[in-house]
């Protein structure tokens, strides 16, 4: 498959999927764009992608299909609906699921497709927004090794750390760890910043201290100042982590795997979420602390 020849069908243009999409426009990928919700094509299509009416006709227009959709049925249908993918793909095209769903599902998925000689690869992403505007996600592939070198230079315009991790399945496997810790690193970093509202401190000095040392993490550093500025705005949804740790949660009751970390994680996301707040970015969890503490953390340092 020749870079840049090479035809790309993107299915779905939310907050991660629309500036992944528009840097390989700018890297010269030729694009046939489709987005379930109407309206978020438009850039895009000024660029010089084309719209595709449905799964189906992208599929056919293109080499390879990429796909980042919110949850394990919104891929089935992509795939398998009767304007599907499925229907659409020739043999030798390479599907790519950017999404975070269901192991299970994703080998399931990827038998039903190699029956039409369409092959499956798995590749979820972590780096958040940011990540996906910056084209520095991190992107942990499973797949057949041929098919994953195959896409490597396209991955290579969305991440800046593309790793082959296994066989079909193993990407969202990884990533399924990879949200455990998003959600415990989110816990910690509440906890701290609630520690040090208590105790008076400036928290754009605490962070600054922390941050430099081997305390920090992803969620510490892009998120914490989001927090000591009260901004709950979503890189990732509420709603979306909850979504994720429910993989996480079946992955360990299959295995009788006890995860007390992720377990309370996801009691402080439900308690965000009861409170309305499911839309909000995963920062929110603060207002649990809040909460907890009886104090405000967010901007107790100004």
């Amino acid at each position: 498959m020749s870079e840049k020849q090479t035809r790309i069908g993107f299915i779905g243009l939310g907050i991660m999927g629309k500036p992944m999409a528009l840097n390989l426009q700018r890297a010269g990928y030729p694009l046939v764009v489709y987005n379930r919700t109407p309206g978020k094509t438009g850039e895009l299509v000024e660029g010089g992608a084309e719209e595709a009416e449905d799964p189906k006709a992208a599929a056919e227009k293109s080499d390879v299909v990429i796909a980042i959709v919110t949850d394990t049925p919104d891929v089935e249908q992509v795939l398998f609906a009767e304007n599907g993918v499925a229907a659409g793909a020739r043999e030798g095209t390479v599907f790519i699921d950017m999404s975070t769903i269901s192991p299970v599902a994703t080998r399931d998925f990827a038998a039903r497709l190699a029956k039409k000689g369409v092959h499956y690869l798995d590749a979820p992403v972590s780096g958040g927004d940011i990540g996906a505007v910056n084209g520095t996600l991190t992107i942990m592939v499973g797949g057949e090794s041929k098919s994953v070198e195959q896409a490597r230079p396209i991955f290579e315009v969305m991440g800046g750390r593309v790793t082959h991790v296994g066989p079909v399945g193993s990407g969202q496997t990884v990533k399924a760890c990879n949200q455990t810790l998003c959600a415990v690193h989110m816990m910690a970093a509440c906890e701290a910043l609630t520690l040090a509202a208590a105790a008076g401190l400036n928290l754009e000095t605490v962070l600054e201290v922390v941050t430099g040392g081997a305390a920090n993490s992803w969620a510490l550093e892009h998120l914490g100042p989001k927090i000591v500025k009260g901004d709950l705005s979503p890189g990732f949804m509420v709603k979306l982590i909850q979504k994720d740790l429910d993989i996480v949660t079946r992955a360990a009751a299959e295995a009788n795997l006890p995860m007390p970390g992720a377990a309370l994680a996801v009691q402080n996301f439900r308690a965000v979420q009861a409170a309305g707040g499911g839309e909000l970015g995963t920062q929110a969890m603060i207002t649990v602390y809040e909460k907890l503490a009886g104090r405000r953390v967010r901007q107790a340092g100004e």
